[in-house]
């Protein structure tokens, strides 16, 4: 057994999973080891918040021991820490969305992904730390404050699944639950050196949800310091539920898990980069991503760079209507009160406001350019496998900073514009992961690359994000300094 706290945190999921099933690792010890190392670090990063209390978690540890004992597991996350982002509604445990309106706010009832989780063995010790809303990939809000970049705690961790990008890089959860809008799983995930998966639209299905068939630009989905325990944990989440319509039919994957058969030889990669200079880059990140396309270019992988088959000054627009429309309907019921309309954040109510503008031809002509769009997109993935894009246009910056209101001295006109490289896997629903490739000339800041690949190709995502780990230098070869040598 491992005879230190930080040894036995260290492990994988995967390796994780396997010795609590074999017994060499009690669901007692394996909660006081996660517990001790969110003592240590999080007062620190603020990562995890609405904290349980211990002597619950230790009770609820104890009886999967039993249950192990008795011989039964409830799956391949059996007494496993986790904590879920504030976004999901938790039954018993607080969930703000990182807003004063619901700084008290106490569900009742687990939402769907919660339910598969827990039914896999996950015990829940809190939850991790999301922009107000979700808003903008940038951890803060007024009710926790900021959660703090796991490598450099002066600058941000990304967002909005910030907390849960943090907890996983230092060693606070052994796998994390996160959410994808606007790169929300693949910015924290680059900004803090682990990796994050948008799933196919419809993959993990999202209940209970008020609206079920308009609202198809989010999803929630898994993050992981390997492929393989990202791919665990879609398998935990994903599967169809027929009171979400538009949810993927059938188990995920459908076969016994196989992350090794893609042939590179057989493999072409489409290298976007910055879109022919329309996306605005800090130096040094497109440098980063070809270096790190270029370990699989060595085993024979064809990556070619292309331009964009599509206007990418239309795409933002079409991004714009789609994003207020959905923001504004989900936020309206505080923005229209004036006594709440004063808590929101001021993007929160810009979104609203630009969202209330919005006609019905706005939103129809919306509809039929994210149609074209996507048929843009589908033509690139015939006559290639991937796309491969950064997975952000700056490297993590101040933790005071709100956003980033310029790039390489070109203005950002919106909050989230310095985020538009991730709004092409979400307009057009494909997977895409986003892998870390390494750090920046200091040799402190990380960044990732996205890997975008056809309608439902998860498991080839993650087979390619697989080989990828397999041959780079960064595969958990180092970790925060924060953690010690």
């Amino acid at each position: 057994m491992p005879d230190t706290t930080n040894s036995l945190t260290d492990l994988s999921g995967a390796d994780l999973s396997a010795r609590i099933h074999a017994r060499e690792l009690s669901c007692r010890e394996v909660m006081q080891a996660f517990l001790a190392q969110v003592d240590r670090l999080n007062p620190q990063f603020n990562a995890i918040v609405s904290r349980v209390d211990p002597d619950v978690l230790l009770h609820q540890a104890d009886a999967c021991d039993h249950e192990l004992a008795a011989g039964t597991s409830r799956g391949w996350m059996h007494g496993f820490p986790m904590a879920i982002k504030d976004l999901c509604a938790t039954a018993g445990v607080c969930t703000t969305r990182g807003s004063p309106l619901l700084a008290r706010h106490v569900p009742t009832h687990d939402d769907l992904m919660v339910q598969r989780m827990k039914a896999a063995g996950g015990i829940l010790i809190g939850k991790t730390n999301t922009p107000e809303f979700g808003l903008g990939s940038h951890t803060y809000n007024p009710v926790f404050g900021i959660t703090r970049n796991a490598w450099d705690s002066d600058k941000c961790a990304g967002g909005s699944s910030g907390g849960a990008a943090v907890a996983l890089a230092l060693r606070m959860l052994p796998v994390a639950d996160g959410s994808d809008m606007m790169g929300s799983l693949r910015n924290p995930a680059a900004f803090n050196h682990v990796f994050g998966l948008r799933p196919s639209q419809g993959r993990v299905p999202s209940w209970p949800k008020p609206e079920q068939w308009l609202a198809q630009l989010g999803t929630e989905g898994p993050m992981g310091r390997t492929v393989e325990d990202v791919a665990r944990l879609l398998m935990v989440q994903a599967g169809r539920d027929d009171r979400v319509p538009l949810s993927i039919a059938g188990s995920w994957p459908s076969a016994p898990l196989d992350l090794s058969s893609l042939d590179l030889r057989k493999t072409r990669i489409a290298w976007l980069g910055n879109l022919d200079g329309h996306l605005a880059m800090e130096p040094g990140i497109l440098e980063l991503c070809e270096s790190a396309l270029q370990v699989l270019v060595n085993d024979g992988c064809q990556v070619e760079a292309v331009a964009p088959p599509f206007a990418p000054g239309s795409v933002w627009e079409t991004w714009l209507t789609w994003r207020r429309w959905l923001v504004a309907a989900n936020l309206r019921e505080y923005w229209v009160n004036p006594s709440t309309r004063a808590q929101l954040k001021p993007e929160a109510c810009w979104e609203v406001e630009q969202g209330e503008r919005l006609s019905a031809t706005d939103v129809h002509r919306a509809g039929v350019a994210r149609s074209h769009f996507y048929q843009q997109l589908l033509g690139l993935l015939d006559t290639h496998d991937f796309i491969a894009l950064p997975a952000a246009q700056v490297w993590p910056f101040e933790a005071g900073l709100h956003w980033p209101k310029t790039i390489g001295g070109r203005a950002m006109d919106t909050y989230h514009r310095w985020m538009e490289v991730v709004i092409y896997a979400t307009l057009a629903g494909l997977p895409a992961i986003s892998v870390p490739v390494g750090f920046d000339s200091t040799g402190r800041l990380p960044m990732g690359m996205q890997l975008i690949g056809r309608p439902h190709a998860d498991l080839a995502v993650l087979q390619l994000a697989r080989a990828h780990e397999t041959r780079s230098e960064t595969r958990l070869t180092r970790r925060p300094p924060a953690l010690g040598e």
